[in-house]
């Protein structure tokens, strides 16, 4: 596998990590210190990815408009529509029902890596 590839599987693993940890912490109702505590993570790791992960979101907020495609009609059963996620640089991904949601979030983490 090229090295530039993996690097960036790892990074999206990263952030998928992270989202899923400061998640937690969030439901947990626990403070930061006491969550990291438990699980043996470093304090100022988990607020440094928690600030990074923050800034990401409020820098990433885009509009959303659902308009059903011709090709998600075919797909889709009565009331169910795929969802068409733009992204910068003219991109964008259509997501269809049942989609595995562990993984869409992986692809964006590497799409906003990207910039």
């Amino acid at each position: 596998m090229d090295h530039f590839i993996w690097m960036r599987e790892r990074g999206a693993e990263a952030w998928t990590k992270w989202r899923g940890l400061i998640s937690q912490q969030t439901q947990s109702g626990q403070s930061a210190a006491v969550f990291c505590r438990e699980r043996g993570l470093r304090a100022w790791l988990f607020y440094a990815w928690k600030k990074r992960l923050r800034e990401a979101e409020a820098a990433k907020f885009v509009e959303v408009e659902v308009k059903p495609t011709e090709r998600a009609r075919q797909w889709s059963a009565p009331g169910e529509q795929a969802i068409e996620i733009r992204i910068s640089k003219g991109r964008s991904l259509v997501v269809e029902p049942g989609f595995d949601a562990s993984h869409l979030r992986a692809l964006l983490a590497v799409l906003e890596s990207e910039g």
